[in-house]
């Protein structure tokens, strides 16, 4: 039972993994994101090499350095959910709409492997999706301004990663939710849509508000965006240490930043909230797919 469990996993992981490089929603998705990379990267490197003499860092600030915002960063928080939504919204409810799904759980293939493999997929999407981007900007940075990336550097990038795929993940699973709750594509679209722009407009009282108040922060923290924003840059500019850091553009990196350790331990409780969330939104998924009836038609 355990081998044809994951026969059946792989099956629907590698057909999962076909069908989202091969539709077009994926690639022009995928475009876009590429275009924006080159965009933010040029625009870093630019101004690293008018405005930074001697500096630490030098190459996370390609990721980190940009004006008025650090741009880079408030791209991937903001698109993630879009990727994630995008991969998920119509999951499940799409093949059990066209009868697809009657007929593919016909074949000696599980239930549960249905919903994990389609999960895999949408991650390790994500997973591919990001690695490219993070590369061609680190690739295009380096040969316009000459200076490799340290060892530090190099660990706090791939934490990036690794964390940034998690935040996916997560909207991945939410999408999903819907997808397994509503009957209609549209419905789980635009219901999936709702929170993502409810949590950009929560993200923004960042901005907006004229003083780092203690409710605005509070509000701003009910928003999966904020709670991933401040944590990647915290991550990747290893001189901020609080909120109201995080919230300054161009944050400069000072003579006694903080080792990667210490960076990890200041947002361990955000990051612990986004990985409970991302196990909370499939956990659901994966029992209320588990339990519903399917008819075949």
């Amino acid at each position: 039972m355990k081998s044809s469990t994951i026969s059946g996993l792989l099956t629907i992981f590698h057909k999962e993994l076909s069908d989202i490089f091969t539709s077009w929603r994926f690639i022009i998705l995928f475009l876009i994101v590429f275009v924006v990379g080159i965009g933010v990267v040029w625009s870093a490197a630019q101004y690293i090499r008018e405005e930074v003499v001697d500096a630490q860092f030098v190459f996370l600030q390609l990721y980190t350095t940009s004006s008025p915002l650090p741009f880079f960063t408030l791209f991937i928080a903001i698109i993630m959910p879009l990727v994630g939504i995008i991969l998920a919204f119509d999951a499940i409810n799409s093949e059990r709409n066209n009868g697809t799904m009657s007929r593919l759980l016909s074949q000696p293939i599980y239930r549960d492997s249905v919903i994990n493999g389609k999960f895999m997929a949408g991650v390790v999407t994500m997973g591919i999706m990001l690695t490219a981007l993070v590369l061609l900007v680190g690739g295009i940075g380096l040969r316009m301004i000459g200076v490799p990336p340290t060892s530090e550097e190099a660990v706090r990038l791939m934490a990036f990663l690794i964390i940034s795929v998690i935040y996916g993940a997560f909207w991945l699973g939410l999408a999903m939710l819907f997808s397994i709750f509503f009957r209609r594509v549209a419905t789980s679209a635009l219901a999936s849509i709702a929170i993502w722009l409810l949590s950009i407009f929560l993200f923004l009282v960042l901005f907006v508000q004229t003083e780092q108040s203690g409710l605005g922060l509070a509000v701003s923290q009910i928003s999966p965006v904020t709670v991933f924003w401040q944590v990647i840059y915290i991550l990747l500019v290893p001189g901020a240490r609080t909120l109201s850091q995080v919230t300054q553009s161009n944050v400069t990196v000072p003579s006694s930043a903080l080792s990667v350790g210490q960076s990890l331990l200041i947002v361990w409780p955000y990051l612990m909230s986004i990985l409970m969330l991302t196990v909370i939104c499939f956990a659901a998924s994966y029992i209320k797919f588990m339990r519903e009836e399917i008819r075949s038609t």
